[in-house]
């Protein structure tokens, strides 16, 4: 792999892990306080049990409500500095999160903290677009969604060692807050900008909604993004409840971070193997393999918690097989989401990302969370539903022809 940046300060290794970095930020954000939520929920006075939900999903819901603002932006003024701005301003409300007096200021803290993380997530694919194309950014985006994904593995157990250590929840912010900052310094002094001056974009509403279009009407772009809306979203509704699962479902809460570690740790596997494979097979083999494999799993796993009783290896098992096939999947389905998109790189990456972020990590997930009902079924079901909805947008997207690889456009 080349260097993709004139910058002698930062290596293609440095690049990826700078990517990752950036990601992990809006990871974090989601991941890293779910052992605190009941400590949250009890010190906020919420007596509903479901409504702790609120804490993951108002953050998911913040982030989808900026991700049209932030490519624009990005495609005019260039990506570092609306990166480095989105950055400052999740950094301030973390702080805001930790000074919140009441649940209802806590979660207007929480979605501003959301729309501030929408910078991060629209700029990483924008600028891997900027750098790279077809099967390599394939690669490359898999390369940094494997350290990425990497996170919600140490996440609980990271906020579960502070709220030991410092006995308070508002440390997960504010450690959350200086990770942040040591990010936005690396940034500031390493990256370069990527936005060729030939592709700035007019801020002006026809411009942008110009830009929106092309996007729209991209029939890859499009099909792929709602097939990535509809993935994310049945993750989220596990997120969202798996607090709960384990409590309640498991009757296991201790083992909370350790079985969640396991099943995040098949999305690091997944997206480390498709790093390997995808420039030789192909974006669409690879993942639309694995989407078949993701059904069969979450299919087998409904009938078994149907049928029987769902234990704790049971859980661990199914659900660490289905965030392989789901890591195999997301990652080349935001590559290909991308691959014809490089000369309006932001507005697509607004347009992906207020889907997946809004539609799917907002409402799909909290739709699935809500059905909560005591057990794993909801959850399950809602994975094998949302799998099909995947599959059959694929198929609308290939026009019924799937595995077959095809030579993009890739144009800047």
């Amino acid at each position: 792999m080349t260097n993709p940046l004139p910058h002698s300060g930062l290596s293609p290794r440095a690049f990826v892990g700078m990517m990752a970095s950036l990601m992990a930020v809006g990871a974090l954000g989601t991941d890293i306080m779910l052992p605190a939520l009941p400590t949250i929920a009890k010190a906020m006075h919420v007596t509903v049990e479901n409504q702790q939900q609120w804490i993951v999903a108002s953050y998911v819901l913040g982030m989808g409500s900026t991700q049209l603002i932030f490519g624009p932006l990005a495609d005019h003024f260039g990506r570092k500095p609306v990166l480095l701005f989105g950055l400052i301003l999740y950094v301030l409300t973390s702080f805001a999160v930790v000074f919140a007096p009441s649940f209802g200021i806590l979660l207007a803290a929480r979605v501003m903290q959301g729309m501030a993380s929408a910078a991060p997530r629209v700029l990483v694919s924008s600028i891997v677009r900027d750098c790279y194309a077809g099967r390599q950014m394939a690669r490359v985006m898999s390369l940094a969604f494997m350290v990425f994904l990497s996170v919600p593995i140490i996440a609980p157990s990271i906020g579960e060692l502070i709220l030991h250590v410092f006995g308070a929840w508002q440390m997960v912010f504010i450690l959350l807050a200086l990770y942040s900052i040591l990010v936005t310094f690396w940034v500031w002094r390493k990256m370069p900008e990527t936005l060729a001056p030939a592709d700035r974009r007019s801020l002006r509403i026809s411009s942008i909604l110009g830009g929106f279009a092309i996007v729209l009407r991209n029939r890859t772009s499009l099909g792929y993004t709602l097939a990535l809306t509809a993935l994310f979203g049945a993750l989220m509704g596990f997120i969202d409840s798996s607090q709960q699962i384990f409590a309640e479902a498991l009757h296991a809460p201790h083992q909370f971070t350790l079985v969640f570690a396991v099943a995040a740790a098949g999305m690091g596997v997944g997206a480390y193997f498709n790093s390997r494979i995808v420039e030789r097979f192909g974006s669409r083999l690879v993942s639309h393999s694995a989407l078949l494999g993701f059904i069969m799993v979450t299919g087998a796993h409904l009938f078994y918690a149907t049928m029987f009783r769902e234990t704790l290896l049971s859980f661990a098992i199914f659900q660490t097989l289905t965030m392989i096939c789901f890591a195999l999947s997301s990652s080349n389905f935001g590559a290909m989401a991308m691959e014809e998109m490089g000369h309006v790189a932001g507005s697509a990456a607004s347009v992906q990302g207020f889907m997946v972020s809004l539609v799917g990590g907002g409402l799909i997930g909290l739709l699935i969370g809500q059905q909560f009902d005591g057990t794993v079924v909801p959850i399950v079901k809602g994975f094998l539903v949302f799998g099909i909805l995947v599959l059959l947008s694929v198929l609308w997207t290939e026009r019924g022809k799937l595995f077959q690889a095809r030579n993009a456009k890739v144009g800047h």
